[in-house]
């Protein structure tokens, strides 16, 4: 059989064309790969994460505790900023420490991670606040409430409930509600206390006299989450450094821890 001698050279061409075809197409995979000298766009931090998002319906539902019946809070009826809720921690402060926002109305419980549980509460009236670091010596649990002398003075219908005549039994109708947790200052009372009260819609407002107030519901949940020693600070300017502010002491809401009561024990 003859051989064609045409058949090499266009075997030749071929390769030819196919090697070319190849080298096109390596130098355009090459060309979507070649890394840019461009340095990369900085997006910034990820956003943080969504707060934790709060079943109110059963948060601020009727509430046995105690042998005691707590109605339900309308909380619709209240601004969503003063309902319990997870938020970045705007204090400063180490965890586990209690921050009290007088400026704001809120409560903060400092979490690790840079987040807080806030809390809405209702303050002393003008002329009533007051401000400073105390930590929590005393915690009770539906205690009794004895206004002091200072405040019977004001409002003499009070003496029924005086030291004297032993104070105002425990119960929904009383001042300090569900629970009560007694802040000391180097080692003396400052006769201020974090507090129940049944009064929901007195939330965000300035209305008691000297002390920090929250819903039964939410004092509650404070109790359980700040062992005594808790360090307090109550603040008109969250996270500016405590010198740059005046403090005074606030009106007596009640006429102190019972006399029967050692410092330093817990009492429930």
């Amino acid at each position: 059989m003859t051989k064609n001698p045409s058949t090499p050279v266009l075997l030749s061409r071929r390769g030819f064309l196919n090697g070319a075809a190849l080298g096109v197409a390596s130098a355009a995979v090459s060309a979507c790969t070649t890394v840019s000298s461009q340095p990369p766009i900085d997006y910034g931090p990820p956003p943080a994460p969504e707060p934790e998002m709060m079943d109110y319906d059963t948060i601020y539902g009727p509430l046995s505790d105690e042998g005691y019946e707590i109605p339900a809070v309308p909380w619709r009826k209240i601004p969503r900023q003063f309902l319990r809720q997870y938020v970045a921690d705007p204090t400063g402060e180490k965890p586990g420490t209690v921050v009290v926002d007088t400026s704001g109305h809120f409560l903060y419980v400092v979490q690790p991670g840079g987040q807080a549980l806030r809390y809405g509460v209702g303050l002393g009236r003008a002329g009533f606040e007051w401000a400073g670091d105390a930590v929590v010596q005393y915690k009770r649990k539906w205690p009794k409430w004895t206004p002091p002398d200072s405040m019977i003075g004001r409002q003499p219908e009070l003496e029924k409930y005086s030291v004297r005549n032993g104070g105002m039994s425990p119960g929904l109708a009383n001042p300090l509600g569900a629970r009560a947790l007694y802040l000391f200052q180097n080692g003396e009372d400052t006769l201020y206390r974090l507090h129940g009260s049944p009064e929901w819609s007195s939330i965000g407002k300035s209305v008691s006299s000297g002390c920090v107030r929250l819903m039964n519901q939410d004092v509650i949940d404070l109790f359980e989450r700040v062992p005594n020693r808790s360090p307090v600070v109550v603040t008109a300017n969250v996270g500016a450094p405590m010198v740059a502010m005046g403090y005074h002491k606030a009106i007596p809401i009640d006429a102190g821890v019972p006399d029967s009561q050692v410092l330093g024990k817990s009492w429930f």
